[in-house]
């Protein structure tokens, strides 16, 4: 089966101010992109698309995407503030793109199969990649599904989170709650909303933006954009994301979205106190030889 593997990286530049400072945390120098490339090529994945911006195009090929281009086939696609339906235009001032949806669909001339989205900056595991490629072979044609993980191994010692609560009946998503300001108090796992705290239970499943689609969905999200864009395209701010695009879908019982569990660990850096023991994690899955000493 045909699966791509879509990268999101066009927030990347501007974050680290180009592509000179990506954190580096591997025993190598290797980047978390490096170990999802890797991972979805023992996984089965036939293409990876990476979404950047096209300013920072000749020097992301130079340091990234050329590292695999003779093991996996690479291709990239550009979010654009201004790559809009006909009818509609940028606002003045608004200065950046239209969301994770929007990146999404700066892949639509490159998908011709099912296809998975993931977070750029964001360690996922083997058996993800794994995981979601086994759904694909049993889902319906037009299900979609998702790779979740406990809570509590989604937190960071250094701070507060944000993350999307899965509510899930039979095996289905039923919605996503975004719940901001998670961390633990006094062992527990608890969220603030307007200055009190609600307890959520360690292994409530949440959503790391590790998705999979059917090829039918790229249609569903050109007519989605249009909708979004004719009630929010005027604000500044205004963002679509795939939580919110998803959700629509089951209220609409357009799509269902199988809720999928791994036995891999996500891990990222929320907080520059994270870089340390994420780089420790990554020392040890070498050392453990579930990667080899260097990736490429």
């Amino acid at each position: 089966m045909q699966i791509s593997l879509i990268i999101m990286a066009a927030g990347m530049g501007s974050r680290y101010g180009g592509l000179k400072q990506i954190d580096s945390l591997g025993p190598n120098g290797e980047i978390l992109m490096e170990y999802a490339v890797y991972d979805a090529i023992r996984a089965g994945f036939s293409k990876v698309i990476f979404v950047i911006r096209k300013d920072f195009e000749k020097e992301f090929k130079e340091k990234i995407g050329n590292k695999f281009k003779d093991k996996i086939e690479v291709c990239y696609a550009f979010q654009e503030i201004d790559d809009l339906p006909i009818g509609f235009n940028v606002p003045n001032e608004r200065i950046k793109p239209w969301g994770t949806g929007h990146a999404i669909l700066s892949c639509k001339n490159l998908i011709n199969e099912s296809f998975v989205v993931q977070n750029a900056d964001d360690f996922y595991g083997l058996d993800a990649y794994r995981t979601i490629v086994s759904a694909f072979n049993n889902l319906n044609e037009n299900d979609g599904c998702l790779v979740g993980y406990p809570i509590l191994k989604t937190l960071s010692p250094h701070g507060s989170v944000t993350r999307g609560i899965c509510k899930s009946k039979n095996g289905l998503l039923q919605q996503i709650d975004e719940r901001m300001k998670i961390e633990e108090r006094e062992g527990k796992i608890v969220y603030y909303d307007e200055n009190e705290f609600f307890y959520i239970n360690d292994q409530s499943i949440c959503s790391m933006n590790f998705w999979g689609f059917p090829l039918s969905y790229m249609k569903k999200l050109e007519d989605e954009f249009i909708n979004f864009l004719s009630k929010e395209g005027t604000k500044l701010k205004s963002e679509w994301l795939i939580p919110d695009i998803v959700d629509q879908s089951i209220k609409n019982n357009e799509t269902s979205f199988h809720v999928l569990s791994c036995n891999s660990n996500w891990f990222g850096v929320t907080y520059p106190e994270d870089k340390p023991r994420v780089k420790k994690l990554l020392s040890s899955l070498h050392d453990a030889g579930e990667y080899p000493s260097k990736l490429w």
